[in-house]
């Protein structure tokens, strides 16, 4: 156990060893990360009871919605971001998506891994500023 917790203390992954790692176990890293960081956005910008907040999360945690922030963003990512998260993007998860079109569900499978990938790497400045971006374009989505 301790040789567990000592991981999760790493300063960083090599890029070698991210790229190597599987992009559905990154998506499933990223996942997590993108809706923690979601969560805390919206306690710290927001009074409301928690079954509010759950319904405001699923405003940006969603298949369609971060589709759409990978299309809006898309000129935001490095050529080394976009190649790991068109990787994520390209894998067969092997279930199929239950509110969300296959496309739509593919690139958030893409974008989740994109965050894994930069977590592993622990640019965490740069995943505040790739979710700062997620959140705004959602934001002004909704007012469109």
């Amino acid at each position: 156990m301790s040789d567990f917790l000592n991981k999760l203390n790493m300063v960083s992954m090599s890029k070698t060893d991210a790229r190597m790692m599987n992009p559905l176990k990154l998506a499933f890293l990223g996942d997590a990360i993108y809706e923690a960081y979601i969560r805390y956005y919206i306690i710290s910008k927001h009074v409301l009871t928690t079954s509010e907040m759950s319904k405001l999360a699923v405003k940006y945690v969603n298949a369609e919605a971060q589709a759409y922030i990978v299309t809006v963003l898309k000129d935001e990512f490095t050529e080394d971001e976009w190649t790991m998260l068109k990787r994520g993007r390209n894998q067969k998860t092997g279930s199929r998506p239950k509110h969300a079109s296959v496309s739509d569900y593919r690139y958030a499978t893409g974008f989740e891994s994109l965050l894994g990938y930069l977590y592993v790497l622990n640019e965490k400045d740069r995943i505040y500023e790739i979710v700062g971006m997620a959140i705004d374009a959602i934001d002004r989505k909704e007012t469109l």
